[in-house]
């Protein structure tokens, strides 16, 4: 039985080969015990970005003329399903891709391209976004990192946490403000990580996704050229923001769904080997009733990413229908890693257990890239 719903309207020829290649290199780079370390050490060793690289994993979306495959978010969900399959959530190269990436792609002057996406997909720059802050959270317009302009550099004050990839990343694309024009002074600076100033905090110690390495970020008085401000024109921040939230939050969503997938897969197998009462686990009307439920709403969702991703390739992915692919499809997969993980009673509450620990892993999915209180926010603005 597999968890998957079957095969994508949207999975073309180029799509399975990627995927093939994919599987072929993860098996054979990643084994589960390689998986278990990076979790011990909290965070994923740097030759494994440049072996990621040397594959074609790093930059998928980048065009070809910067060194890129070209590809799109096709792609991307193959990464990210393939990446869930093997519980390798951790590994931040979905957030270097499909999330900080397509900034640079998007909005980058054309120095800023031919500067840093060759490297982004060389593996000599990880990438990483700073836009929370100690008291703003998911209010973007409450941030307090400033930054002036000095000349011709830009100086940078301010604190930022929860930053994925923050202990790895070479150029932090941080969110600051550069006057106090409301959302209008909010720009994206670009900060190499080996700037006088600059100051990555502990690696946090988080409930789940441990080898995903997630610090605080401190500037004092950071210097960059002012050829670092993304896109060139100074308050247009905010704007590039929410033009690529949608990408971000669909990404999410299908994080959601490979890591319910990979649950239900795990209970299935579990379920069908567990005897209780002369009889398998799986033969009980109760399991069965509770697996078709998770299984149903998997199909469903995999159905609407599909739709979305359609959307997104089109350049018509908004901002509603991209909260409610996240909402819906995050709060389905907490209910439904949960009742997976109540099938295998006592040994679901063992670590040593994959389910225990998409259980811990699946928790952050309804709260970063928007928790889904402020998704509910936005799509009750469409009412």
């Amino acid at each position: 039985m597999s968890a998957h719903s079957g095969p994508s309207p949207y999975t073309q020829e180029d799509v399975d080969l990627f995927r093939e290649g994919l599987s072929k290199f993860l098996d054979a780079e990643c084994p589960p015990e390689k998986i278990e370390a990076w979790s011990r050490n909290k965070i994923v060793e740097r030759e494994m970005w440049t072996k990621g690289a040397e594959f074609g994993l790093l930059g998928l979306s980048v065009p070809e003329e910067y060194g890129g495959m070209g590809a799109d978010f096709r792609h991307e969900r193959v990464v990210i399903e393939e990446f869930g399959a093997r519980g390798m959530e951790g590994w931040g190269v979905p957030l270097h891709n499909m999330i900080v990436a397509p900034y640079l792609i998007a909005f980058g002057t054309e120095e800023q391209k031919q500067k840093w996406l060759p490297g982004v997909v060389s593996g000599e720059i990880v990438l990483a976004i700073a836009m929370t802050e100690p008291g703003t959270g998911s209010d973007l317009q409450g941030i307090r990192t400033r930054a002036r302009l000095e000349g011709d550099e830009w100086v940078l004050n301010g604190q930022k946490t929860f930053i994925s990839n923050g202990q790895t990343a070479d150029l932090i694309l941080v969110v600051c403000r550069t006057s106090d024009n409301g959302s209008r002074g909010i720009s994206l600076i670009a900060v190499e990580g080996d700037r006088a100033g600059f100051v990555r905090g502990r690696n946090l110690d988080k409930m789940g996704r441990a080898a995903q390495d997630t610090s605080e970020l401190f500037f004092e008085d950071v210097r960059v050229p002012a050829s670092n401000l993304v896109g060139g024109i100074e308050g247009k921040g905010f704007g590039q923001l929410m033009q690529m939230l949608p990408q971000e939050r669909l990404g999410i969503a299908a994080m959601g769904l490979a890591i319910l997938e990979r649950a239900l897969k795990l209970t299935v197998d579990y379920t069908r080997e567990r005897q209780a009462f002369g009889k398998t686990l799986m033969e009980f009307q109760n399991t069965q009733f509770t697996l078709a439920d998770i299984k149903a709403k998997a199909v469903i969702a995999r159905s609407f990413i599909d739709s979305c991703t359609e959307k997104l390739i089109r350049g018509e992915l908004d901002a509603a229908t991209a909260s409610i692919a996240k909402l819906w499809i995050t709060e389905t997969e907490l209910e439904g890693v949960n009742k997976c993980l109540q099938l295998f009673g006592g040994y679901g509450y063992m670590n040593e257990y994959p389910i225990a620990q998409l259980y811990k892993d699946a928790r952050i999915d309804t709260i970063h890239g928007g928790t889904s209180e402020v998704m509910k926010m936005l799509i009750a603005r469409t009412l």
